[in-house]
């Protein structure tokens, strides 16, 4: 039997029931902040507006319906090419920029509330915007919602011995040609904010296998942000031997289309965590650089915590 429950909580908090372990219905009005729903089993938790990063987090059981969007995708900021802590030289405080939907999400953008490293928060509709945002970051930016057709950005490479460039930064971007797209080295997704692809899994076992190799560095699963991690059996690089194939966890059917090559984001400081560039030099002696896998969705549906993933032949 479930036990209603309604909320409707102020400036989209963070941390919104989680570790709930009793039978319980939740209904939240209006947006939420970061890992709402995280840590629970057998609630049913609807939201009526979009959330930031970690929704669901380490879900055992039960189910969470979003209404809005998750993640904070629905925006950048922009001065000619696409703000990104692929260049940390630049922008070294975008880690410390949090954004959420401010409401539904019903055939248009509702506004982004953008909270500042100092702590304050202004809405993307504000007429302000531009100039805080410029500020806050310490360079003249823009906020866009909607994507460049041939989005560009610019990545810092640092010294680390096996990658294309050392103390360097290069131009990555997806450009449109008559001939078609084309993506230089990690570009974004034409028409999109996202680098690469949409969907990052990885496998347990390839945390493991670096915190062995590197034990005096700290491999936590939050500093690569994947979307989905797989307990497997095996040991080490398992992910690798999916490229190319089809995995289905739960109901969901995906695409496996490559390898996650990382960057410099997984060495600057999140949180907690400290700034270790032998986290990146890791996985590059190890791995070629790469920490899970790619993959895109060929059939939708719902996944559990304890579901099990197959290689569908």
């Amino acid at each position: 039997m479930f036990l209603p429950r309604y909320f409707k909580p102020r400036d989209s908090r963070h941390n919104i029931a989680v570790g709930l372990v009793t039978p319980l219905s939740i209904r939240i009005e209006g947006p939420v902040g970061y890992y709402c729903a995280g840590l629970c089993d057998g609630v049913d938790v609807h939201i009526s507006g979009g959330a930031g990063w970690g929704l669901a987090e380490n879900l055992m059981g039960g189910r969470v319906v979003l209404e809005g969007s998750a993640g904070s995708s629905a925006g950048a900021m922009m001065r000619g090419k696409i703000v990104s802590a692929r260049n940390p030289r630049k922008w070294p405080q975008m880690f410390s920029v949090r954004a959420s939907f401010e409401g539904h999400i019903n055939g248009t953008m509702p506004p982004v509330r953008i909270t500042l490293p100092d702590g304050s928060s202004i809405l993307s509709n504000q007429s302000d915007l531009n100039s805080q945002l410029s500020r806050a970051l310490g360079r003249e930016v823009s906020f866009e919602s909607t994507p460049p057709e041939a989005p560009e950005l610019e990545e810092y490479w640092p010294d680390v011995e096996g990658l294309p460039y050392n103390d360097h930064v290069t131009d990555e971007g997806t450009h449109v040609t008559d001939e078609g797209t084309h993506v230089t080295d990690e570009g974004t997704l034409a028409n999109t904010f996202f680098e690469l692809s949409t969907i990052h899994i990885l496998a347990a076992s390839t945390i493991d296998a670096l915190r062995e190799l590197y034990p005096q560095g700290r491999f936590e699963v939050r500093r690569f942000r994947p979307n989905i991690v797989v307990e497997t059996q095996e040991k080490g690089f398992v992910e690798n031997a999916w490229i190319g194939k089809t995995l289905q966890i739960g109901e969901v059917m995906f695409e496996v289309t490559g390898p996650c090559p990382r960057c410099v984001m997984t060495t600057v400081p999140q949180y907690d965590l400290p700034k270790d560039s032998g986290i990146l030099r890791g996985a590059v002696q190890h791995n070629e650089g790469g920490v899970g896998i790619y993959a895109k969705v060929l059939q939708s549906g719902t996944i559990k915590r304890g579901d099990k993933a197959t290689i569908v032949e």
